[in-house]
């Protein structure tokens, strides 16, 4: 039990120093029909604006990652769920015309929300159709168990009674890229919402190979841009060896690493397979 207790705090400290709130730099290679380059690039910066500690300058759109790219941002709403530590924000954006909704991630301050990333006991998914797909308990539990998820769909509404029914872009970085994740997937199945579309930022794994499946079938352009040895997309642990039990990917993953010896260095947005779990991206480390 002790060294049980050990292992995770060990964890924990990693995960605090290598993963508290740092968002990727996205470098702009040409986009394909799978990935669109462009849009990572704006959408990382919404996923890093929600880091701002001052909600006045956020709500108002006056931080200091609220310019250049995601300049003239509408905010409609800001949802903070104070007991649980979280927060996601929904406003519009004209310059890619959708609702873009935003999770955050784990704050470095914020031991509650490390402690719920280490529960990675999975769950049932109680969706229609989707027999044996199960999911991390701690993720699921902050989006589906909490607030934010009805603040969300509240904000996503009064954006569309604004300016149609545009298009939905979710996205998040670490533990807000797996609430992105869960969001997306409940936008569509359980509220029959099309035109949702789904980029994360160093997202863990958030449940078996059969809820990857299902996620793949109702999310099938949804894109996971991983950067260079980030330690948080390779947990929870992949096992090989449980292919039905263990947590599985779903695609698509975007690996950006950079390649080359001495000054021949340049970095890449290397497009991955349709696995989830591809051997050539980020896994290979």
């Amino acid at each position: 039990m002790a060294r049980r207790g050990l292992l995770k705090a060990a964890l924990l400290a990693c995960l605090l120093v290598l993963c508290s709130g740092r968002v990727p730099t996205v470098i702009q290679q040409p986009s394909t029909t799978i990935y669109n380059s462009t849009l990572a690039k704006t959408l990382v910066e919404y996923a890093a604006a929600i880091y701002t500690a001052d909600l006045t300058q956020l709500f108002t759109w006056t931080c200091d990652r609220c310019g250049d790219l995601i300049e003239g941002f509408e905010m409609m709403d800001i949802i903070v769920d104070v007991e649980n530590c979280l927060e996601a924000y929904v406003g519009f954006a004209s310059d890619i015309n959708a609702v873009v909704v935003v999770f955050r991630g784990t704050q470095e301050n914020s031991i509650q929300n490390w402690i719920e990333d280490l529960l990675w006991k999975q769950l049932d998914l109680d969706y229609p159709g989707m027999p044996e797909a199960m999911v991390h308990r701690g993720f699921y539990s902050a989006y589906h168990n909490t607030t934010i998820r009805d603040g969300m769909v509240s904000g996503i509404q009064k954006t569309r009674k604004l300016h149609g029914d545009v298009p939905i872009m979710v996205t998040g970085h670490s533990m807000g890229a797996a609430m992105a994740s869960f969001c997306a997937l409940d936008l569509v199945v359980n509220f029959g919402l099309d035109d949702v579309k789904l980029m994360t930022f160093g997202q863990p794994r958030v449940g078996n190979a059969a809820f990857a499946s299902y996620f793949k079938r109702y999310l099938p352009h949804a894109i996971r841009v991983t950067n260079a040895n980030d330690i948080v997309p390779h947990l929870p642990p992949y096992f090989s060896f449980f292919p039905q039990k263990t947590y599985h990917h779903f695609p698509r993953e975007v690996w950006v690493h950079d390649v080359g010896l001495g000054s021949l260095v340049y970095t890449v947005e290397q497009i991955c397979d349709d696995s989830g779990e591809d051997p050539a991206c980020s896994r290979c480390l």
